[in-house]
């Protein structure tokens, strides 16, 4: 009687599905997305030279609102009645934009950089984008790791240093991403200074230089977007063959 072939159980086949669709996942990373994530950024960097690029250095302080206006007003009509007041409540409270002034000690209102925050959005992403596809060819990689035994781990050492360099390179993104919160609590620092004190001029000339540095920054953080994604890829693409099979050939060096 001829004997049935052994086959596969779903779990181990859906183990080995997954492990496909990963390393699929991450070649395409590394050599479709990676590069042109390098023209792409370089051609972003050199449009801020425009005028009309968002990240032109003309626009710093062209949005930097200085007026110190009063505070909304909290006064009701007389003949409203309850219920319209208890749904304007809950929706003051459900809007992002309102801002409880009642027990306030300087309730008074001061605009933030709607420019800086449009070009803090789009860096956001960048570093967002960056942080999600170095997971995906760090996935890979790990998947990719023989099994821990003596003898022959050249390439193994080549994993773990590009491991390291996608680690650094995830720590990029997130330190440019954490710029954010840190110039809003800089800048409130700063206009809470020119709601007290408003006839202080200086005051006004420190949220303006604030301004200036922070689409300065933002222009030199594309570049280091630039420069992470060309190191990384140019690291990936130099022991691409390491990084497959790493107990293949020991001829093959680091750099």
């Amino acid at each position: 009687m001829r004997q049935r072939e052994p086959q596969l159980d779903t779990e181990s086949a859906a183990k080995i599905e997954f492990r496909k669709s990963v390393e699929a996942d991450a070649q395409d990373v590394i050599f479709r997305v990676f590069p042109s994530k390098i023209l792409e950024l370089q051609n972003l960097i050199t449009s801020t030279s425009s005028p009309s690029s968002p990240f032109h250095q003309s626009h710093a302080t062209e949005f930097t609102d200085l007026k110190v206006y009063p505070p909304p007003s909290t006064s009701n009509s007389a003949g409203e009645s309850d219920k319209k007041k208890r749904k304007r409540e809950v929706e003051e409270t459900n809007s992002h934009e309102s801002s409880d002034t009642q027990h306030a000690r300087f309730p008074n209102v001061f605009h933030a950089n709607r420019h800086i925050v449009s070009v803090h959005e789009t860096l956001k992403k960048e570093c967002e984008q960056l942080i999600e596809l170095t997971d995906k060819v760090k996935l890979w990689i790990n998947l990719t790791m023989p099994k821990i035994e003596d003898g022959d781990n050249f390439g193994v050492q080549i994993q773990e240093e590009v491991l390291n360099e996608l680690h650094r390179s995830q720590e990029s993104g997130y330190n440019m991403r954490d710029c954010v919160r840190q110039n809003h609590l800089n800048r409130a620092k700063i206009s809470s200074k020119i709601i007290k004190y408003p006839h202080l001029e200086d005051y006004g000339l420190a949220l303006k230089e604030h301004d200036d540095k922070q689409l300065y920054i933002a222009r030199q953080n594309l570049s280091d977007l630039r420069n992470v994604y060309a190191v990384v890829t140019d690291m990936l693409h130099k022991n691409i063959t390491k990084l497959r099979s790493p107990k293949g050939n020991n001829g093959v060096s680091l750099y």
